[in-house]
């Protein structure tokens, strides 16, 4: 057990997890959203079929838009989801080598169908602000989130709230740039000044700062900030995620790790979620969970460089554990 602790300091730069192949069944689950996270897609049908398209369960999602599928055999299977007024959806999905697999899919209306895909439903409050300012924000975004060029979404960000200085969602965002940046106090003001802006009404700012009075070590009002976030909206990832930080920071690990879970029934395929899952399991010394968490994670993000990290320590777990489990005969010699 001694080589299982060496694993600590490699595992607090990961990202992620869902069950592995050690166990014996397999769940197929996700969320799925009309347009945009911001409109789970409730009471929406969603059916499961084998290799030879036969028709194995369906069922319908819940409020926050979730469904699950478990008990499944390792194979390859195809989910299809049907609602009214969107476009049909289908995927293919193979459990043959992993446990679970998460899915985050967005439903397409079908009046839009000629529309760019990066058309989303937004807020009475940003339909308000100027086009022009929305669509640098929409920029800033894709090199934020997409290109992960968040130098180069800043100015973007900044330019729109020169157009519309109200616009707290650029705010927001001009704030999640500059802690991806690392400049905690350029964040941590930006998102202050989007909650002036909204009257304290925006979850997003109030999670945001959340976060970045946890990473300058004030996790009690770090705490409070994420929990009053998640007052005005439940269904936020990002929240549930951060709570589960300070939560783990504050060591209550039941709490933190009910919190992560959250985050991934929510928004099963972000890696960073399982970043947070894995530094808890390790912090449980519960490493069959923590080779899951890797698991999944190189099943998400195989070529990055924190993946290629999982994909050591992963070796290295196995390794250890195969060596305790298996361990060299003690020489004969006295």
């Amino acid at each position: 057990m001694v080589r299982l602790v060496n694993f600590t300091l490699l595992v607090l730069f990961f990202l992620s997890s869902i069950p592995s192949f050690a166990q014996k069944s397999a769940t197929v689950a996700g969320n799925i959203y009309f347009e945009s996270e911001y409109n789970p897609a409730k009471n929406v049908n969603v059916s499961l079929y084998d290799q030879e398209h036969t028709l194995l369960e369906s069922q319908s999602t819940s409020d926050v838009g979730q469904f699950r599928f478990g008990g499944l055999r390792r194979s390859s299977y195809s989910i299809r989801i049907e609602a009214p007024g969107y476009e049909p959806y289908s995927q293919d999905v193979d459990v043959s080598m992993v446990s679970d697999k998460g899915l985050t899919i967005y439903l397409q209306p079908i009046a839009k169908k000629e529309e760019s895909t990066s058309s989303k439903t937004v807020s009475v409050h940003e339909l308000s602000m100027p086009s022009a300012a929305r669509d640098l924000v929409d920029s800033g975004k894709r090199k934020l989130y997409q290109q992960k060029d968040a130098k180069s979404a800043v100015p973007d960000f900044q330019q729109a709230l020169s157009l519309s200085p109200k616009y707290y969602e650029a705010e927001t965002q001009l704030a999640m740039a500059q802690m991806t940046l690392g400049n905690r106090a350029e964040a941590e003001a930006s998102f202050r000044k989007a909650l002036e802006l909204s009257n304290d009404k925006y979850p997003q700012a109030w999670v945001g700062l959340g976060a970045v009075l946890l990473d300058r070590g004030n996790i009690p009002e770090g705490e409070k900030s994420i929990r009053q976030g998640l007052q005005l909206n439940p269904n936020l990832w990002l929240g549930h995620y951060e709570l589960g930080r300070a939560l783990m920071l504050e060591k209550q690990l039941p709490d933190a790790l009910t919190s992560a879970e959250q985050a991934r029934l929510l928004a099963p395929s972000v890696p960073i979620i399982y970043r947070l899952l894995s530094n808890i399991h390790l912090e449980q010394k519960d490493y069959p969970a923590l080779l899951a968490d890797l698991e999944t994670y190189i099943t998400l993000d195989p070529d990055s460089p924190a993946g290629l990290r999982a994909k050591q320590l992963r070796d290295q777990l196995q390794q250890s554990t195969r060596t305790q489990m298996h361990p060299t005969p003690a020489s004969a010699n006295p």
